[in-house]
């Protein structure tokens, strides 16, 4: 009978390795530790490769907390999203932690999944944590979000919206402006049976937007769009059953707009299982500029909204306020735009002029 030794168990050190150590075997100040923690470029580069090392060697963590206390602050910025599975978001979340990581900050996360109600929680505990700054998107908030936002002793940034009265700042366009865009487009190349996918509109304010946009462009020109609003998550199975109904009641569509791109994907699918030529027969629109989007056939029009940018561009107006406290600036709103993307979904190529 075979038997099992047990290995030795071993203690983990209770001494927490201090910015003093790390300051200690860099042979320089714990002030130009902290510093280099903040803002590493901020510091010599003679001195700053010996506090790297220090640090690294040392396994040095910095209690970000502790540190914080006394200015009644964390080192850490609360950001709400509708999805964490949005590729627009993704993106702009991953251009905002980019930039706070060069500062030393670190991001607070969480998705309301659309769901009412779930914005005031998490901003509630985000808040609990003393956050140097709140970013949530939209500028549409239920009444307790809009209290707690209001009372917040900390900047407040929305994101991917732009309203009337921001609480500090609102970064992002105009979906309404998106939407109309598209609409122009379709009228130009001869649309005139039209209608709009999106997926619960409801309670994804910005596609209602969007779909609000379209439909008055539209109407401008005496062209009454049916909005098909899919109850579910937007995907190409739900652009592809949108269309199908769309036939349905509207068998002489010729031109049809779609929240985002995913939906478009599948109306392009749905048009080719029914031998729907895209663009002669059908114009289809989406919106986002995902990766997909140039690549799929026929090659998607589109709005690219800059996510980006937006991330990128509430990043360093956040930091650029944290680095002076005590200022108090006035409520900012920063317009990034969109870009309609024109490609052969809508638009066939242009006839040789050799032929």
């Amino acid at each position: 009978m075979s038997q099992t030794a047990k290995a030795p168990r071993s203690r983990r050190s209770t001494n927490r390795v201090t910015m003093d150590d790390v300051a200690a075997r860099a042979r320089v100040s714990a002030s130009s530790v902290s510093l280099f923690l903040r803002n590493p470029e901020a510091v010599s580069p003679r001195i700053a490769p010996r506090i790297k090392q220090a640090i690294e060697v040392l396994g040095y963590v910095p209690n970000l907390l502790a540190g914080s206390l006394a200015a009644a602050r964390t080192r850490a910025i609360g950001v709400v999203v509708p999805s964490l599975g949005n590729a627009f978001f993704s993106a702009t979340v991953a251009a905002m932690q980019k930039e706070f990581d060069r500062h030393g900050y670190q991001l607070l996360l969480g998705a309301t999944e659309y769901e009412p109600g779930r914005e005031a929680d998490l901003v509630r505990t985000f808040l609990s944590w003393s956050p140097t700054a709140l970013v949530v998107t939209g500028c549409r908030h239920d009444d307790e979000t809009r209290a707690l936002l209001r009372t917040a002793r900390a900047p407040v940034a929305e994101m991917w919206e732009l309203g009337e009265q921001p609480f500090d700042l609102q970064v992002g366009f105009s979906h309404y402006e998106a939407g109309e865009a598209i609409a122009r487009h379709m009228l130009d190349i001869g649309a005139k049976r039209a209608a709009f996918i999106g997926a619960r509109m409801t309670s994804d304010v910005r596609a209602r937007q969007r779909c609000e946009g379209f439909s008055r462009a539209m109407l401008k020109a005496g062209i009454d769009v049916h909005v098909e609003d899919v109850p579910g998550d937007a995907s190409p199975k739900a652009g592809a059953h949108a269309l199908a109904d769309i036939l349905q009641r509207m068998p002489e569509v010729d031109a049809i707009a779609c929240s985002n791109d995913v939906i478009a994907l599948g109306v392009l699918f749905e048009a080719q299982r029914r031998g729907l030529a895209v663009p002669q027969r059908l114009r289809v629109a989406g919106f986002g500029d995902l990766p997909f989007s140039e690549e799929c056939v026929p090659p998607l029009t589109t709005i690219q909204p800059r996510a980006t940018q937006i991330g990128l561009r509430i990043a360093q107006e956040l930091m650029e306020r944290a680095a002076r406290p005590g200022d108090e600036p006035e409520p900012r709103i920063v317009d990034v735009g969109f870009e309609l993307v024109v490609r052969a979904s809508t638009q066939s190529a242009e006839p040789d002029q050799d032929a």
